[in-house]
């Protein structure tokens, strides 16, 4: 079995935390402000997650915080957590993949199932949970395990794609890819880059690769902005949101990016790497109209379609779920962000997407359930108002069911098994499958090295169901050797 990791977080945490992000970071320093010993354990090597992405040290980048919006959030907080780090409060785990999480007192195996039945009632619920991760670096990777008496998760999201002719070309990046680039490694996609999709990201995407020097001849949207007109009281409670998108439409304007919107990039052109895209003008339903099509020559291509909730440690404890307004899978949550499973709460964009002001203060709100402190009602009320402002976000930008019209059959859907569409809508309409686990079955669609992230919308969808989120043992790679340590259930 392995042994706890070293240090305090060997000793009694009262919160373990997945996930250094908003939402994780806002939760560990609230938490250990409340008198809370806290574990925060995460992925990457430094605190900020995927939306406070850090230049490499040996950029030597001078003004980091330009790449970002609020940044001075992001570093007060991360302020706190070394002061709290070096009083003994919190103990940051970075580096760590966190690949289960099991009921203490429940064995090694078996702890998912046992969770569930705290669920539902037919079992106690746990008083400690076992945290499994795998630290460090391949080939000094080593097994990791804490030990708390609750636990956050704030494991984020990932981009959503929606497959077209062509993307697998080299050129084509995730707009969160991108702008990942950018900020890590300040470096561009290409010097023309056309930016498409669906969702706000895509704004911020083309202002941050523009003013870096990139030239973006259009921002192509799916959607169309009129659908945020039965929200306008969402909106309108919102008065910093609105004067964050006029400053990204002003950024468009300095640097002549046109926006397009009810348009798609229908597919990508290119030998050696993507040289051109073609666009299309789209019904209501997201359907391509005929003879719309036109060439736009870039070489680079940044496309999105929103984020989905990263719920697999979630789900693979039986947690509930719900479906959000832009179709995605997201934590079923009470109103001090508890699950349905006792003793696991979760905060940030596992509750449904809503950017990184919303997930901090999800994050405290979180921290102060757990210590049984009541939050001041300002923060609830500012985590209503943003909530309703993403609400209104996520139904506008919602794909239509009419995407798959720009799939032709010998277009690759899972790009890790290199199954085209068209086995996919022969396992659907002749072989009978009626689901995505079905087609996956059939085809090996989503038995890829990402496990369907990448293809899973797109297969559901092709198989006439909506996206679903799957329950899995694990979360993430694991060395055999270490599953190998692991005692049988009940030892």
């Amino acid at each position: 079995m392995p042994a706890p990791t070293d240090g305090p977080a060997a000793a009694r945490t009262d919160l373990a935390i997945v996930g250094a992000g908003p939402a994780g970071l806002a939760a560990a320093v609230t938490a250990a402000g409340l008198g809370l010993r806290v574990a925060l354990l995460d992925a990457g090597d430094r605190p900020g997650g995927q939306f406070y992405r850090h230049p490499a040290p040996g950029l030597g980048a001078a003004r980091p915080e330009a790449l970002h919006h609020g940044w001075a959030d992001f570093a007060t907080r991360e302020a706190a957590l070394r002061a709290h780090e070096s009083a003994g409060r919190i103990t940051y785990l970075p580096l760590h993949h966190v690949w289960a999480v099991v009921p203490a007192d429940a064995g090694e195996a078996g702890g998912a199932d046992e969770a569930a039945g705290a669920r539902r009632g037919d079992a106690a619920p746990a008083t400690q949970w076992i945290l499994h991760a795998v630290a460090g670096h391949a080939p000094e990777e080593r097994a990791a395990a804490v030990t708390a008496r609750a636990v956050l998760i704030a494991t984020g999201a990932y981009e959503r794609q929606l497959p077209f002719p062509g993307w697998t070309l080299p050129g084509v990046v995730g707009a969160g890819g991108a702008q990942a680039m950018l900020k890590s490694g300040l470096v561009l996609p290409g010097k023309r880059v056309v930016v498409a999709g669906s969702g706000p990201l895509l704004l911020a995407v083309a202002g941050s690769l523009a003013a870096a020097g990139a030239t973006v001849p259009a921002v192509v949207e799916a959607a169309a902005y009129t659908a945020y007109a039965g929200r306008v009281p969402a909106l309108l409670r919102n008065p910093g949101k609105l004067v964050e998108a006029a400053g990204y439409g002003g950024a468009l304007a300095r640097h002549h990016v046109r926006l397009l919107t009810r348009h798609a990039v229908t597919e990508a052109h290119g030998t050696d790497r993507v040289e051109a895209v073609t666009v299309a003008r789209l019904d209501r339903n997201w359907r391509p109209l005929p003879g719309t099509g036109r060439r736009v020559p870039c070489d680079a291509l940044a496309v999105g379609h929103g984020l989905v909730p990263q719920l697999e440690l979630a789900t693979g404890l039986g947690c509930a779920t719900v479906r959000s307004a832009d179709g995605t899978v997201a934590l079923a949550l009470d109103a001090e962000q508890r699950t349905s499973v006792p003793g696991i709460w979760s905060a940030g964009e596992t509750g449904g997407i809503g950017g990184a002001q919303l997930a901090m203060i999800e994050g405290e709100l979180a921290a102060h359930s757990v210590a049984g402190a009541l939050p001041g009602a300002r923060l609830t009320r500012r985590r209503a108002r943003l909530r309703a402002f993403a609400d209104a976000m996520a139904a506008a930008h919602r794909p239509g069911a009419g995407w798959t019209g720009w799939l032709r059959d010998d277009a690759v859907v899972c790009r890790c098994e290199e199954v085209p569409a068209g086995r996919i809508r022969e396992a659907a309409e002749d072989l009978g499958a009626r689901d995505a686990r079905t087609v996956k079955l059939l085809t090996r669609a989503g038995m890829g090295w990402c496990q369907g992230r990448m293809c899973g919308p797109a297969v559901a969808a092709l198989a006439g169901e909506e996206a679903a989120a799957d329950r899995r043992p694990l979360s993430c790679p694991v060395p055999l050797r270490q599953l190998a340590e692991l005692p049988p259930a009940g030892n």
